[in-house]
Order: structure tokens, then C-alpha cells, then sequence
């Protein structure tokens, strides 16, 4: 992926972060950061996983999304959803806290992972993996105070 994919892949992924919270009567906000994950070797030889701002990304990189949102209304903000598309550009690999629903066909049907059947070439079914996500939801069934925050995070893999 060259540099203005990554710079494209990056605008792409905080425009849609933009209106992906529903929430009734209230106004969630969210913002969104992407990293990507870099081992560092220490001076010992030991190596870190360090977590840096994408400056150029190649295939088989490891990115995490963090997605956060803030109660911004004037009432606290009862279960509200956050819904995120996954990138083209990016196979999903798994949340932080594997309480999502997931989407293999652009938000129509959700399920869990291991619920979905996806059609291969020759027309038979075959179960969902990963890289056949195209969306992830969090049904947050929780009262958000007024002010308040917290964030979601999902990984993917540039493909």
C-alpha cells in the first residue's frame, strides 16, 4: 500500500466513524484513531509491541481501531449502538472485548462470526471467517452519563 493509500484508507476510516452512533434522544459522538502495530527490539533483545501513527503501511501489517465516543447531550444516553464498515483495504481480525455483532454483507443481516454462512465461487455455502466482515456493531447496553465516555477497539490486517 503506498502512502496516499494509507493517508486514503486513514480519512476513509474517520469519515465513516462520523455518523455510526444511534442513539435515542441523545447525541454520542465519536472520533476514531488508527495505529499500527510495530514490534521494537530493546537493548536487552527483548522485543515490544509498540502502537504508532501509520505513516506508510504495507500488506500484512497489523492495525487497531479505536473507536470513541462521548456523551455529548443533555441526557444521559441509554443502549445506544456503534456501528463501524471495515475498510477494503483491511481484513478484520478481532475486538478488544468480543461483545460485537458482525456483518458479512454491507450491514444487511448480523450475527455472531460463527453464525454466518458465506457463499463460495461454486455456489456452496461455507462458514464465515474474519476477512469475510464488512461491519462490526456494539450494542452497548448501558447508560452513558452526560459527559461521559469509552471507546471500543477492533484490529484488522492490511490485505
Amino acid at each position: 500500500m503506498k502512502n496516499w493509500q494509507i493517508e486514503k484508507l486513514t480519512a476513509c476510516v474517520a469519515a465513516l466513524f462520523a455518523s455510526t452512533a444511534a442513539a435515542a434522544g441523545t447525541q454520542v459522538q465519536l472520533s476514531s484513531d488508527v495505529f499500527v502495530e510495530k514490534q521494537i527490539r530493546q537493548p536487552d533483545g527483548s522485543t515490544s509491541l509498540v502502537l504508532e501513527q501509520p505513516k506508510l503501511v504495507t500488506p500484512g501489517d497489523n492495525l487497531v481501531f479505536i473507536v470513541k465516543f462521548k456523551n455529548a447531550g443533555a441526557a444521559p444516553a441509554e443502549n445506544f449502538i456503534v456501528t463501524n464498515p471495515v475498510p477494503n483495504a483491511v481484513a478484520f481480525n478481532g475486538t478488544s472485548d468480543g461483545t460485537e455483532t458482525v456483518s458479512i454483507d454491507n450491514g444487511e443481516n448480523w450475527g455472531l462470526l460463527s453464525a454466518l454462512r458465506v457463499k463460495d465461487t461454486e455456489g456452496n455455502l461455507r462458514p464465515a471467517q474474519m476477512a469475510d466482515v464488512t461491519h462490526i456493531r456494539w450494542s452497548l447496553n448501558q447508560s452513558l452519563p452526560v459527559g461521559s465516555e469509552g471507546k471500543v477497539i477492533f484490529r484488522g490486517v492490511v490485505r
